[in-house]
């Protein structure tokens, strides 16, 4: 009965731990697996549920946050501007280049950007890992 018992509860403890495979081993060679961010309320579900949350939500995060700088629209200023940021691994936003545009809508895409939420960070082989990600902003009066 004990010995029974001591088995149950390996292979409960051992299932718990064994949730997401990190890698696979065969014969010489080692396969790491990657995975990305995980936005705040997107932890569940496969990894491409995971990933499709992820993009909704920071597809969301930048139309809600998207403001026309007042002083560059009176101006009737346009342009596009390219943002390159990471996740880094303890899941903050850095951000690494801002260019195109002028300093007024350069300014306020990194703004909408450096908004994003904590979340955890992207993992490879278990471990976290930077998550780079490019989002190009279009500024446009339609004057």
């Amino acid at each position: 009965m004990k010995n029974l018992l001591l088995i149950l509860s390996l292979l409960i403890t051992t299932s718990i731990f064994a949730q997401e495979k990190w890698g696979e081993v065969n014969k010489n060679s080692v396969v790491m697996y990657e995975f990305g961010p995980i936005w705040p309320g997107c932890e569940g579900g496969t990894i491409e549920t995971r990933r499709a949350c992820f993009e909704k939500n920071l597809v969301q995060h930048i139309v809600k946050n998207y403001k026309y700088p007042a002083n560059e629209y009176k101006k009737n200023i346009q342009g596009k501007v390219v943002v390159k940021f990471v996740i880094n691994q303890k899941g903050l936003v850095a951000i690494k280049s801002v260019t195109g545009g002028n300093k007024g809508l350069q300014a306020e895409a990194k703004r909408n950007i450096m908004a994003i939420p904590k979340m955890k960070p992207g993992m490879m082989g278990g471990k976290p890992i930077e998550s780079e990600y490019t989002v190009p902003f279009t500024f446009k009066t339609n004057k």
